[in-house]
């Protein structure tokens, strides 16, 4: 409590300038590739498509009508839909830092808002994308003077070259799982993970908690690790991968067993969207009672044309965390979420 006074204010200033540095020298690298930076809508019709997410909501009065009625509206989980829109508007290469929000996050890792760094690249593939991040993990070394990242007693080299590894790898090296043989048939995942029969989980939240508990405590551990080619089941918003239609152009970027990033080769066919979105809201639904519209300006934006493109979204919060060895997102926060 009481993050303003002097005394706790004067404990995180350091870790709070080197994340300014850090983020004038992001905008710097970034605009030197030839990228825009925008700035988009926080209030949305549809806060984003992931179905494990809280959101906030509130209520429009859309001046647009005559006699206003309050519609319902949310705050974007990510600026997401809305760069896409101005991809198919004719923009190529964009970035932001946006402020996003998650209803009921709260740990060393997570807050309710926080700051998101989301990058598109149109023409490009996924891969485009891995070696973005890599440049920026040794630029952010460079800025913040770190010569390793670090979160409790796991540290990484921001400057090692990216380890590579397919989710079913991993499932096979650090579970025993053949994860691709159980996709949708959640009892089976958790047999194969000798877990207790659940009814009411899904083969996704089988498939986290496994995730959690026996994958991600080994990615980022000395090098950091994009763990790529998720089941096609969790494409959320990427194309499937050509030569293996099992599994979806997606991507996580791991340091210190701590997830930065999320990248996708973007689905750009609308009625396929259009399917899935409806799916996920569905099993949101089922879940938690809670449903998001689906965002009929996104989908006319895909009919329109996306163009072929990659993007990934960061968590900036976390990667200053890392670099200045925080052990708490709180630390690297001007003032926390009270």
């Amino acid at each position: 409590m009481n993050e303003w006074r002097p005394d706790r204010l004067g404990q995180r200033l350091p870790k709070l300038r080197a994340r300014g540095r850090l983020q004038a020298a992001l905008r710097q690298w970034f605009e030197g590739e030839g990228f825009t930076e925008v700035e988009t809508p926080i209030l949305q019709l549809s806060p984003g498509a992931e179905i494990h997410l809280g959101g906030f909501s509130t209520m429009w009065g859309n001046p647009a009508h005559k006699y206003p009625e309050h519609e319902q509206r949310w705050l974007h989980t990510s600026p997401e839909f809305s760069m896409k829109k101005l991809l198919a508007g004719g923009m190529e290469k964009i970035f932001q830092f946006a402020r996003v929000f998650r209803n009921g996050e709260g740990s060393a890792l997570h807050s309710s808002e926080f700051t998101m760094l989301e990058w598109y690249r149109t023409n490009a593939g996924y891969e485009a994308i891995m070696a973005d991040c890599a440049a920026l993990l040794r630029l952010t070394s460079e800025i913040v003077g770190a010569k390793e990242l670090r979160f409790g007693d796991k540290v990484c080299d921001p400057n090692g070259e990216p380890v590579r590894i397919t989710v079913a790898e991993a499932f096979r090296r650090f579970a025993g799982i053949d994860v691709l043989a159980t996709v949708g048939d959640a009892r089976a995942l958790e047999r194969a993970a000798g877990l207790s029969p659940r009814e009411s989980y899904t083969w996704s939240d089988v498939f986290f908690r496994i995730m959690l508990d026996k994958i991600e405590p080994h990615l980022g551990i000395g090098r950091p690790t994009i763990l790529c080619e998720y089941p096609i089941s969790m494409a959320a918003l990427a194309r499937a991968k050509p030569s293996d239609p099992r599994v979806a152009e997606r991507f996580e970027l791991y340091c210190c067993g701590v997830e930065l990033a999320n990248a996708f080769g973007e689905l750009t066919d609308a009625s396929e969207q259009r399917v899935r979105l409806q799916a996920d809201m569905a099993e949101k639904q089922y879940l938690y009672s809670v449903y998001w519209p689906v965002d009929e300006d996104f989908i006319a934006a895909l009919e329109h044309g996306l163009p072929d493109c990659a993007g990934i979204a960061l968590g900036f919060d976390r990667l200053v965390m890392l670099a200045t060895g925080a052990s708490h997102i709180e630390d690297v926060l001007w003032l926390p979420v009270r």
